[in-house]
Protein backbone atom coordinates (compact mmCIF):
# COMPACT_ATOMS: atom_id res chain seq x y z
CA UNK A 1 0.00 0.00 0.00
CA UNK A 2 1.45 3.36 -0.88
CA UNK A 3 2.41 4.82 2.45
CA UNK A 4 1.09 6.82 4.21
CA UNK A 5 -1.91 6.92 1.86
CA UNK A 6 -5.07 8.45 3.15
CA UNK A 7 -3.76 10.57 5.95
CA UNK A 8 -5.18 13.79 4.41
CA UNK A 9 -3.47 16.99 5.39
CA UNK A 10 -5.17 19.75 7.34
CA UNK A 11 -3.71 22.50 5.25
CA UNK A 12 -4.29 25.42 7.59
CA UNK A 13 -2.37 23.70 10.35
CA UNK A 14 0.74 23.34 8.24
CA UNK A 15 0.66 26.66 6.40
CA UNK A 16 3.15 28.33 8.72
CA UNK A 17 5.58 25.43 8.46
CA UNK A 18 5.27 25.54 4.68
CA UNK A 19 6.07 29.25 4.56
CA UNK A 20 9.34 28.60 6.37
CA UNK A 21 10.42 26.00 3.86
CA UNK A 22 9.95 27.69 0.51
CA UNK A 23 12.90 30.02 0.15
CA UNK A 24 14.54 29.62 -3.22
CA UNK A 25 11.87 27.26 -4.63
CA UNK A 26 11.17 27.15 -8.37
CA UNK A 27 8.14 29.01 -9.63
CA UNK A 28 8.42 32.06 -7.41
CA UNK A 29 12.19 32.47 -7.53
CA UNK A 30 14.28 33.00 -10.67
CA UNK A 31 12.89 32.40 -14.14
CA UNK A 32 13.91 28.75 -14.07
CA UNK A 33 15.82 28.80 -17.37
CA UNK A 34 19.45 28.17 -18.23
CA UNK A 35 21.23 28.08 -21.59
CA UNK A 36 17.91 28.53 -23.36
CA UNK A 37 16.45 25.44 -21.66
CA UNK A 38 13.37 25.99 -19.50
CA UNK A 39 13.76 24.29 -16.13
CA UNK A 40 10.56 22.87 -14.59
CA UNK A 41 10.46 21.55 -11.04
CA UNK A 42 8.11 18.71 -10.09
CA UNK A 43 7.42 17.53 -6.56
CA UNK A 44 5.96 14.03 -6.18
CA UNK A 45 5.36 11.59 -3.34
CA UNK A 46 6.05 8.46 -5.37
CA UNK A 47 8.57 6.88 -3.02
CA UNK A 48 7.38 3.28 -3.46
CA UNK A 49 8.28 0.44 -5.82
CA UNK A 50 6.54 2.27 -8.68
CA UNK A 51 8.95 5.22 -8.42
CA UNK A 52 11.23 4.08 -11.31
CA UNK A 53 8.28 4.13 -13.72
CA UNK A 54 7.61 7.81 -12.98
CA UNK A 55 11.29 8.65 -13.22
CA UNK A 56 11.50 6.87 -16.56
CA UNK A 57 8.56 8.85 -17.89
CA UNK A 58 10.18 12.15 -16.90
CA UNK A 59 13.41 11.03 -18.58
CA UNK A 60 11.52 10.21 -21.78
CA UNK A 61 10.02 13.69 -21.78
CA UNK A 62 13.39 15.34 -21.25
CA UNK A 63 15.00 13.23 -23.97
CA UNK A 64 12.33 14.25 -26.50
CA UNK A 65 12.00 17.91 -25.47
CA UNK A 66 15.49 19.47 -25.60
CA UNK A 67 14.20 22.95 -24.76
CA UNK A 68 12.52 21.82 -21.51
CA UNK A 69 14.01 19.94 -18.58
CA UNK A 70 11.79 18.57 -15.82
CA UNK A 71 13.48 17.75 -12.52
CA UNK A 72 11.44 15.42 -10.34
CA UNK A 73 11.97 15.85 -6.61
CA UNK A 74 10.61 12.76 -4.84
CA UNK A 75 9.62 13.39 -1.22
CA UNK A 76 7.46 11.63 1.37
CA UNK A 77 3.80 12.64 1.13
CA UNK A 78 3.93 14.19 4.58
CA UNK A 79 6.81 16.45 3.53
CA UNK A 80 4.84 17.66 0.52
CA UNK A 81 1.83 18.19 2.75
CA UNK A 82 3.93 20.36 5.06
CA UNK A 83 5.71 22.50 2.45
CA UNK A 84 3.54 22.80 -0.64
CA UNK A 85 0.48 24.69 0.72
CA UNK A 86 2.53 27.63 1.94
CA UNK A 87 4.82 27.55 -1.09
CA UNK A 88 2.06 27.74 -3.65
CA UNK A 89 -0.08 30.16 -1.61
CA UNK A 90 2.81 32.65 -1.62
CA UNK A 91 3.71 32.20 -5.30
CA UNK A 92 6.73 30.03 -4.68
CA UNK A 93 7.37 26.30 -4.72
CA UNK A 94 7.57 23.96 -7.71
CA UNK A 95 6.08 24.50 -11.14
CA UNK A 96 4.20 21.19 -10.88
CA UNK A 97 3.33 18.82 -8.07
CA UNK A 98 1.23 15.91 -6.97
CA UNK A 99 -0.22 17.75 -3.93
CA UNK A 100 -1.58 14.58 -2.32
CA UNK A 101 -2.79 11.12 -3.22
CA UNK A 102 -6.33 12.32 -2.39
CA UNK A 103 -8.11 14.29 -5.17
CA UNK A 104 -10.16 16.07 -2.51
CA UNK A 105 -7.11 18.11 -1.54
CA UNK A 106 -7.58 20.16 -4.72
CA UNK A 107 -10.48 22.00 -3.08
CA UNK A 108 -8.12 23.34 -0.43
CA UNK A 109 -5.57 24.57 -2.96
CA UNK A 110 -8.32 26.10 -5.08
CA UNK A 111 -9.49 28.11 -2.07
CA UNK A 112 -6.05 29.70 -1.76
CA UNK A 113 -6.00 30.41 -5.52
CA UNK A 114 -2.89 28.25 -5.83
CA UNK A 115 -3.78 26.18 -8.90
CA UNK A 116 -3.53 26.98 -12.59
CA UNK A 117 -6.72 26.03 -14.47
CA UNK A 118 -5.93 23.65 -17.31
CA UNK A 119 -8.90 24.33 -19.59
CA UNK A 120 -6.93 26.35 -22.15
CA UNK A 121 -4.81 23.26 -22.86
CA UNK A 122 -7.85 21.00 -23.29
CA UNK A 123 -8.71 19.65 -26.71
CA UNK A 124 -8.21 16.74 -29.07
CA UNK A 125 -5.05 15.66 -30.81
CA UNK A 126 -1.32 15.80 -30.09
CA UNK A 127 -0.13 18.48 -27.71
CA UNK A 128 -3.56 18.82 -26.11
CA UNK A 129 -4.88 17.67 -22.77
CA UNK A 130 -7.49 15.18 -23.93
CA UNK A 131 -9.55 15.26 -20.75
CA UNK A 132 -12.52 13.67 -22.53
CA UNK A 133 -10.45 10.46 -22.69
CA UNK A 134 -9.87 10.31 -18.94
CA UNK A 135 -12.29 8.10 -17.00
CA UNK A 136 -15.33 10.24 -16.14
CA UNK A 137 -14.82 9.80 -12.41
CA UNK A 138 -11.35 11.30 -12.72
CA UNK A 139 -12.45 14.37 -14.66
CA UNK A 140 -15.26 14.95 -12.18
CA UNK A 141 -12.90 14.71 -9.21
CA UNK A 142 -10.45 17.20 -10.74
CA UNK A 143 -13.08 19.76 -11.76
CA UNK A 144 -14.07 22.57 -9.36
CA UNK A 145 -16.67 25.19 -10.28
CA UNK A 146 -16.51 24.08 -13.90
CA UNK A 147 -12.72 24.36 -14.21
CA UNK A 148 -10.26 21.49 -14.61
CA UNK A 149 -7.41 21.89 -12.11
CA UNK A 150 -5.38 18.68 -12.48
CA UNK A 151 -4.49 15.82 -14.76
CA UNK A 152 -4.17 12.25 -13.50
CA UNK A 153 -0.61 11.32 -12.57
CA UNK A 154 -1.81 7.73 -12.54
CA UNK A 155 -4.95 5.62 -12.49
CA UNK A 156 -5.47 2.44 -10.58
CA UNK A 157 -8.05 0.07 -9.23
CA UNK A 158 -7.85 -2.31 -6.29
CA UNK A 159 -7.94 -6.08 -6.72
CA UNK A 160 -7.87 -9.08 -4.45
CA UNK A 161 -4.36 -10.44 -4.00
CA UNK A 162 -4.09 -13.94 -2.59
CA UNK A 163 -1.44 -16.48 -1.70
CA UNK A 164 -2.11 -19.44 -3.96
CA UNK A 165 -0.22 -21.87 -1.74
CA UNK A 166 -2.27 -20.93 1.32
CA UNK A 167 -5.55 -21.28 -0.54
CA UNK A 168 -4.53 -24.64 -1.98
CA UNK A 169 -3.47 -25.95 1.42
CA UNK A 170 -6.81 -24.92 2.92
CA UNK A 171 -8.84 -26.27 0.00
CA UNK A 172 -10.18 -22.79 -0.79
CA UNK A 173 -10.96 -21.66 -4.32
CA UNK A 174 -10.43 -18.11 -5.56
CA UNK A 175 -13.33 -16.10 -4.07
CA UNK A 176 -15.82 -14.96 -6.69
CA UNK A 177 -18.69 -13.67 -4.56
CA UNK A 178 -19.02 -11.68 -1.37
CA UNK A 179 -20.12 -14.82 0.47
CA UNK A 180 -17.07 -16.65 -0.90
CA UNK A 181 -14.82 -13.93 0.48
CA UNK A 182 -16.36 -14.14 3.94
CA UNK A 183 -16.09 -17.94 3.98
CA UNK A 184 -12.50 -17.84 2.69
CA UNK A 185 -11.43 -15.27 5.29
CA UNK A 186 -12.74 -17.53 8.04
CA UNK A 187 -11.31 -20.78 6.68
CA UNK A 188 -7.90 -19.30 5.98
CA UNK A 189 -7.53 -17.98 9.54
CA UNK A 190 -5.52 -20.40 11.69
CA UNK A 191 -5.36 -20.46 15.48
CA UNK A 192 -3.03 -22.27 17.87
CA UNK A 193 -3.71 -22.11 21.56
CA UNK A 194 -5.91 -19.05 21.15
CA UNK A 195 -3.24 -17.22 19.15
CA UNK A 196 -3.60 -16.43 15.46
CA UNK A 197 -0.85 -18.03 13.39
CA UNK A 198 -2.27 -17.10 10.00
CA UNK A 199 -4.80 -14.40 9.13
CA UNK A 200 -7.41 -14.95 6.45
CA UNK A 201 -7.12 -11.41 5.11
CA UNK A 202 -4.99 -8.36 5.87
CA UNK A 203 -7.22 -5.29 6.26
CA UNK A 204 -5.98 -1.78 7.01
CA UNK A 205 -8.19 0.90 8.55
CA UNK A 206 -6.02 4.03 8.64
CA UNK A 207 -3.01 5.61 6.86
CA UNK A 208 -4.03 3.64 3.82
CA UNK A 209 -5.97 3.71 0.62
CA UNK A 210 -9.40 2.76 1.87
CA UNK A 211 -10.49 -0.88 1.73
CA UNK A 212 -13.59 -0.71 3.92
CA UNK A 213 -15.76 1.30 1.52
CA UNK A 214 -15.40 -1.56 -0.98
CA UNK A 215 -16.88 -3.93 1.57
CA UNK A 216 -19.88 -1.61 1.91
CA UNK A 217 -20.26 -1.08 -1.84
CA UNK A 218 -20.18 -4.84 -2.41
CA UNK A 219 -23.35 -5.08 -0.31
CA UNK A 220 -25.06 -2.11 -1.98
CA UNK A 221 -24.18 0.34 0.79
CA UNK A 222 -22.26 3.61 0.76
CA UNK A 223 -20.94 6.38 3.00
CA UNK A 224 -22.58 9.45 1.42
CA UNK A 225 -24.89 10.10 -1.51
CA UNK A 226 -24.28 12.43 -4.44
CA UNK A 227 -25.46 15.42 -2.37
CA UNK A 228 -23.09 14.67 0.47
CA UNK A 229 -25.80 13.34 2.77
CA UNK A 230 -24.75 10.41 4.95
CA UNK A 231 -25.83 6.90 3.94
CA UNK A 232 -23.43 5.05 6.22
CA UNK A 233 -26.22 4.23 8.68
CA UNK A 234 -28.61 2.81 6.08
CA UNK A 235 -29.36 -0.94 6.27
CA UNK A 236 -27.09 -2.15 3.46
CA UNK A 237 -24.11 -0.28 4.90
CA UNK A 238 -24.76 -1.33 8.48
CA UNK A 239 -25.15 -4.95 7.42
CA UNK A 240 -21.81 -4.91 5.61
CA UNK A 241 -20.04 -3.14 8.45
CA UNK A 242 -21.53 -5.58 10.96
CA UNK A 243 -20.40 -8.59 8.94
CA UNK A 244 -16.82 -7.43 8.59
CA UNK A 245 -16.52 -5.92 12.06
CA UNK A 246 -17.55 -9.29 13.50
CA UNK A 247 -15.06 -11.07 11.24
CA UNK A 248 -12.25 -8.89 12.59
CA UNK A 249 -13.30 -8.53 16.23
CA UNK A 250 -14.68 -12.03 16.83
CA UNK A 251 -13.28 -14.33 14.16
CA UNK A 252 -9.84 -12.67 14.11
CA UNK A 253 -9.58 -12.81 10.32
CA UNK A 254 -7.38 -9.69 10.35
CA UNK A 255 -5.41 -7.75 12.95
CA UNK A 256 -7.07 -4.62 14.33
CA UNK A 257 -5.70 -1.15 13.73
CA UNK A 258 -3.37 -1.79 10.81
CA UNK A 259 -1.93 0.93 8.62
CA UNK A 260 -1.53 0.25 4.92
CA UNK A 261 2.17 -0.47 5.46
CA UNK A 262 1.28 -2.93 8.26
CA UNK A 263 -1.19 -4.72 6.02
CA UNK A 264 1.37 -5.05 3.24
CA UNK A 265 4.03 -6.34 5.60
CA UNK A 266 1.70 -8.98 7.00
CA UNK A 267 0.82 -10.28 3.55
CA UNK A 268 4.43 -10.09 2.30
CA UNK A 269 5.58 -12.07 5.35
CA UNK A 270 3.12 -14.85 4.41
CA UNK A 271 1.17 -14.35 7.61
CA UNK A 272 -2.06 -13.46 5.80
CA UNK A 273 -3.68 -15.23 2.88
CA UNK A 274 -5.40 -12.30 1.13
CA UNK A 275 -5.23 -8.54 0.81
CA UNK A 276 -7.10 -5.87 -1.19
CA UNK A 277 -4.53 -3.62 -2.85
CA UNK A 278 -3.48 -1.79 -6.01
CA UNK A 279 -0.98 -2.39 -8.82
CA UNK A 280 1.87 -0.68 -6.97
CA UNK A 281 2.03 -3.66 -4.60
CA UNK A 282 2.51 -6.47 -7.14
CA UNK A 283 6.27 -6.20 -7.59
CA UNK A 284 6.95 -6.17 -3.86
CA UNK A 285 4.71 -9.17 -3.23
CA UNK A 286 6.43 -11.16 -5.96
CA UNK A 287 9.84 -10.16 -4.61
CA UNK A 288 8.73 -11.56 -1.25
CA UNK A 289 8.42 -14.97 -2.90
CA UNK A 290 4.63 -15.22 -2.74
CA UNK A 291 2.93 -17.54 -5.23
CA UNK A 292 0.69 -14.65 -6.13
CA UNK A 293 -2.86 -14.78 -7.35
CA UNK A 294 -4.64 -11.65 -8.59
CA UNK A 295 -8.43 -11.58 -8.93
CA UNK A 296 -11.24 -9.08 -9.30
CA UNK A 297 -12.85 -7.94 -6.09
CA UNK A 298 -15.60 -10.52 -5.40
CA UNK A 299 -19.11 -9.52 -6.41
CA UNK A 300 -21.74 -9.01 -3.74
CA UNK A 301 -25.37 -7.95 -3.73
CA UNK A 302 -24.37 -4.47 -4.91
CA UNK A 303 -22.86 -5.80 -8.13
CA UNK A 304 -19.27 -5.62 -9.40
CA UNK A 305 -17.37 -2.74 -7.82
CA UNK A 306 -13.96 -1.72 -6.56
CA UNK A 307 -12.18 1.43 -5.51
CA UNK A 308 -10.51 3.66 -8.07
CA UNK A 309 -7.38 5.56 -7.14
CA UNK A 310 -5.93 8.54 -8.94
CA UNK A 311 -3.31 11.07 -7.93
CA UNK A 312 -3.77 14.66 -9.16
CA UNK A 313 -0.90 16.28 -11.05
CA UNK A 314 -1.32 20.06 -10.93
CA UNK A 315 0.48 23.26 -11.92
CA UNK A 316 1.17 26.06 -9.46
CA UNK A 317 -0.65 29.20 -10.54
CA UNK A 318 2.48 31.33 -10.13
CA UNK A 319 4.65 29.26 -12.45
CA UNK A 320 6.67 31.43 -14.84
CA UNK A 321 6.55 28.69 -17.46
CA UNK A 322 2.86 28.03 -17.97
CA UNK A 323 3.13 26.97 -21.61
CA UNK A 324 5.89 24.45 -20.90
CA UNK A 325 4.13 23.06 -17.84
CA UNK A 326 0.92 22.59 -19.84
CA UNK A 327 2.96 20.93 -22.59
CA UNK A 328 4.37 18.51 -20.03
CA UNK A 329 0.90 17.56 -18.75
CA UNK A 330 -0.40 17.06 -22.28
CA UNK A 331 2.56 14.80 -23.07
CA UNK A 332 2.31 12.92 -19.75
CA UNK A 333 -1.31 12.00 -20.48
CA UNK A 334 -0.72 11.34 -24.18
CA UNK A 335 -1.05 7.93 -25.83
CA UNK A 336 2.67 7.25 -26.24
CA UNK A 337 3.59 8.17 -22.69
CA UNK A 338 0.69 6.30 -21.14
CA UNK A 339 1.39 3.13 -23.10
CA UNK A 340 5.00 3.23 -21.89
CA UNK A 341 4.04 4.06 -18.31
CA UNK A 342 1.45 1.29 -18.11
CA UNK A 343 3.93 -1.26 -19.44
CA UNK A 344 6.61 -0.18 -16.95
CA UNK A 345 4.48 0.36 -13.85
CA UNK A 346 1.70 -2.22 -14.05
CA UNK A 347 -0.89 0.58 -13.72
CA UNK A 348 -3.76 0.94 -16.18
CA UNK A 349 -3.33 3.87 -18.57
CA UNK A 350 -5.05 7.11 -17.57
CA UNK A 351 -6.67 7.22 -21.03
CA UNK A 352 -9.55 5.06 -22.16
CA UNK A 353 -8.15 4.75 -25.72
CA UNK A 354 -4.88 3.04 -24.73
CA UNK A 355 -4.84 -0.76 -24.59
CA UNK A 356 -2.32 -2.08 -22.04
CA UNK A 357 0.21 -4.65 -23.24
CA UNK A 358 1.57 -5.65 -19.83
CA UNK A 359 -0.38 -8.79 -18.79
CA UNK A 360 -0.21 -7.80 -15.13
CA UNK A 361 -2.30 -4.74 -15.96
CA UNK A 362 -5.26 -6.71 -17.30
CA UNK A 363 -7.10 -7.40 -14.00
CA UNK A 364 -6.73 -3.77 -12.92
CA UNK A 365 -7.82 -2.33 -16.25
CA UNK A 366 -10.78 -4.73 -16.45
CA UNK A 367 -12.28 -3.19 -13.31
CA UNK A 368 -12.10 0.43 -14.45
CA UNK A 369 -15.69 0.49 -15.78
CA UNK A 370 -17.10 -0.35 -12.34
CA UNK A 371 -14.49 1.37 -10.15
CA UNK A 372 -15.53 4.21 -7.84
CA UNK A 373 -13.60 6.99 -6.15
CA UNK A 374 -13.84 7.37 -2.39
CA UNK A 375 -15.91 10.42 -1.32
CA UNK A 376 -15.57 12.06 -4.75
CA UNK A 377 -16.37 15.69 -5.41
CA UNK A 378 -16.69 16.65 -1.75
CA UNK A 379 -14.60 19.57 -0.49
CA UNK A 380 -14.98 18.05 2.98
CA UNK A 381 -13.78 14.56 1.97
CA UNK A 382 -10.54 14.78 3.97
CA UNK A 383 -12.37 15.84 7.13
CA UNK A 384 -14.99 13.10 6.73
CA UNK A 385 -12.27 10.50 6.29
CA UNK A 386 -10.05 11.66 9.14
CA UNK A 387 -12.64 12.75 11.68
CA UNK A 388 -15.46 10.30 11.03
CA UNK A 389 -14.88 7.29 8.81
CA UNK A 390 -11.50 6.13 10.05
CA UNK A 391 -12.59 6.45 13.72
CA UNK A 392 -15.80 4.57 12.89
CA UNK A 393 -13.91 1.55 11.55
CA UNK A 394 -11.54 1.68 14.50
CA UNK A 395 -14.45 1.58 16.95
CA UNK A 396 -16.47 -1.22 15.40
CA UNK A 397 -13.47 -3.50 14.87
CA UNK A 398 -12.76 -3.17 18.59
CA UNK A 399 -16.25 -4.31 19.51
CA UNK A 400 -18.36 -1.15 19.68
CA UNK A 401 -21.95 -1.83 18.50
CA UNK A 402 -22.18 -1.10 14.79
CA UNK A 403 -25.68 0.37 14.59
CA UNK A 404 -25.23 3.21 17.10
CA UNK A 405 -21.68 3.90 15.87
CA UNK A 406 -22.88 4.19 12.28
CA UNK A 407 -25.74 6.48 13.31
CA UNK A 408 -23.34 8.76 15.18
CA UNK A 409 -21.05 8.78 12.14
CA UNK A 410 -23.97 9.72 9.89
CA UNK A 411 -24.87 12.65 12.13
CA UNK A 412 -21.26 13.82 12.16
CA UNK A 413 -21.00 13.60 8.37
CA UNK A 414 -24.20 15.60 7.87
CA UNK A 415 -22.91 18.24 10.24
CA UNK A 416 -19.67 18.50 8.24
CA UNK A 417 -21.38 18.67 4.84
CA UNK A 418 -24.31 20.78 6.01
CA UNK A 419 -26.79 18.18 4.79
CA UNK A 420 -30.23 18.29 6.39
CA UNK A 421 -31.85 14.91 5.75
Amino acid sequence: MRSPLRAPWKIAAVLTAGLLAVAGCGSGGDDGSADGVVQLSLWTGFTGPDRPAYESLVKQFNDTHPKIKVTMDVQPWDAIGQKLPGAWATGQGPDLATPNFDPGVLFTYAKTNSLLPLDEAAGDGDGKLNASLFPKAVTTAFTIDGKLYAAPANMATLVLYYNKAMLTEAGVSEPKTGDDLVAAAKKLTKMNGGKVTQYGISLADHATIQMWPILQWMNGGDIVDAKGCATVAEPASVQALQTWADLVAKDKVSPVGQTGADADTLFSAKKAAMEINGPWAAAGFKSAGIDLGIAAVPVGAGGPVTLASTVPLAIGKSTKHKAQALEFLAWWTGKTAQAAFSDASGFPPVRTDVTPTNPIVAPFAAQLPTARLYLPGLPTSAKIDTDVYVPLIGKITRGEPVGPAAQSAAEAINKITGCKP
